[in-house]
């Protein structure tokens, strides 16, 4: 009966922490300490083992959520979110491009801000994104979309034949989408094959950009896609965390958010 009430004592910890990660992202030994009633060596113990299980990752302090393939959400749901934030990001990434250059846009709902503010500037865009490729070809705009598997939750194009399509481009400029932006995991995004077409387009870019809001800032999902200092990062400052620490970590072009 001790050891079965032990247990489920653990487990019930065990929950709490990751309930706390998912509306914190980040919490903190003390306070985990202070909320479970539970003694600094418990605590550390449990985060161990969470961390064992692919939940979470520790840190000096404290622990961080890790944001697998499960948790991702879908296109349209990160649609519904940071509109007036991705608006502005999209039109300074788009003021980025010069007349007549060859691109590489990324799937997701910030790149997609992009296209109404590249009409007229006679550029070809190698696309993953099946909205993009649809969006473009409406303004008139020259596009390749790379052929694979099309991922259902993100409307973008992933595998092999994707990949070994986009080795053969070379571009002027990349803007890629991500789920998390940290300080200490770089960029990261939860699904493997995205994550490998968003490395690829890096590496055979002239010059790489993340469009990113802030609240990406402070997460950490599954697949780590490049260092924080590879790419220049697109952002918003409508929150703190686009603070001096990320700016001395890399390079960094914040956009003012209309009034």
């Amino acid at each position: 009966d001790t050891f079965r009430r032990n247990c489920m004592l653990t487990e019930k910890r065990r929950r709490i922490i990751l309930d706390l990660l998912d509306k914190e992202d980040t919490v903190h030994l003390k306070d985990l300490m202070e909320a479970l009633q539970a003694s600094e060596s418990t605590i550390r113990r449990d985060l161990s083992l969470l961390e064992e299980e692919g939940t979470l990752i520790r840190i000096h302090g404290g622990a961080k959520r890790v944001y697998s393939k499960e948790f991702e959400p879908t296109t349209k749901e990160k649609e519904r979110s940071n509109r007036r934030e991705k608006e502005c990001i999209g039109r300074y990434a788009a003021s980025l491009v010069t007349k007549g250059e060859t691109i590489y846009m990324d799937a997701g709902t910030t790149t997609l801000r992009m296209i109404p503010h590249l009409e007229g500037k006679d550029v070809t865009v190698i696309t993953n994104g099946v909205q993009q490729a649809h969006l473009l070809a409406d303004y008139g705009i020259k596009t390749v979309l790379l052929g694979g598997q099309v991922k259902v939750e993100t409307s973008a194009v992933i595998g092999t034949i994707a990949q070994n399509q986009l080795q053969e481009y070379f571009f002027k400029k990349a803007f890629l989408g991500m789920n998390g932006v940290d300080l200490s995991y770089g960029y990261t995004t939860p699904d493997e094959e995205e994550a490998q077409i968003k490395k690829i387009a890096i590496s055979k870019s002239n010059h790489a950009y993340v469009l990113a809001d802030s609240s990406k800032f402070a997460k950490v999902s599954l697949c780590k896609v490049a260092d924080f200092h590879q790419v220049t990062m697109v952002t918003n400052t409508t929150k703190e965390q686009a603070d001096l620490r990320y700016r001395m970590a890399g390079s960094i072009r914040l956009v003012e958010m209309d009034a």
